[in-house]
């Protein structure tokens, strides 16, 4: 749920757009999650996996300045009850300028109804807060060499 807006404005010659998975260049949004650190926390050197990502995603909305490739939300939704924000990467030299925050707009915009939920990196958690998200402490995740229990 958001709240409030705070922080800056996203920048005049900044563009978004829903993009479909096949307009995007994998080399670009690879060499955008290295350059926003979420590459950190990403298979950025697993191509085909990366490319199943961006592939697979439902919702993808991207920030433009000019040609350049400088923020993406990858999304799954349901377009009624749920939208899963998987990723979302603002290149480094672009951040505090509210494109992350333009792109979580769009990105629930464009879900209708649905919720958006998201895990936070832990570099980022302090800033869902801050542009009005509600902190959800019931999460849970079950990585794919995990199993269940009992």
């Amino acid at each position: 749920m958001r709240k409030g807006r705070v922080g800056a404005m996203p920048t005049p010659n900044v563009s978004y757009r829903i993009t479909p998975a096949s307009e995007l260049d994998l080399d670009a949004v690879i060499e955008l999650y290295v350059a926003s650190t979420l590459g950190e926390r990403r298979p950025v050197d697993d191509r085909a996996r990366m490319e199943a990502m961006i592939r697979n995603a439902n919702l993808i909305v991207t920030a433009w300045d000019g040609a350049q490739l400088v923020g993406i939300s990858r999304a799954l939704s349901d377009f009624a009850f749920a939208t899963y924000l998987s990723d979302l990467a603002v290149r480094q030299s672009h951040q505090r300028l509210g494109i992350g925050r333009a792109l979580i707009d769009r990105t629930q915009a464009a879900g209708g109804k649905a919720k958006l939920v998201l895990l936070a990196a832990p570099a980022a958690a302090e800033y869902y807060p801050r542009i009005g998200m509600t902190f959800e402490p019931r999460a849970y995740t079950l990585a794919h060499d995990q199993h269940t229990q009992g």
